[in-house]
């Protein structure tokens, strides 16, 4: 039986919503399968790794400093996650 890969190596898509200094992050799931069996130190995992490739294509300061508020809320999360 031949199988083939069709799940991208991303479980989640982080997105820059807002305007001016109110500047939030969205997520999605990229395929919905994974919503079903996520634990929540794999989706936080998820997340950062999300935001890292948002930070590539930040437009400016307030959405840069917007991304890096939630990777280090997310680091914290997940260091509260491992207690």
């Amino acid at each position: 039986m031949n199988i083939a890969e069709t799940e991208t190596p991303f479980i989640v898509e982080a997105k820059t919503c807002g305007f001016n200094n109110k500047k939030s992050i969205s997520y999605h799931f990229i395929e919905s399968s994974h919503s079903l069996c996520l634990d929540k130190r794999e989706l936080v995992l998820a997340q950062i790794q999300a935001c890292e490739r948002l930070l590539k294509y930040a437009k400016d300061g307030s959405e840069l400093s917007a991304i890096e508020k939630e990777i280090a809320e997310l680091k914290l999360a997940l260091d509260m996650l491992h207690y």
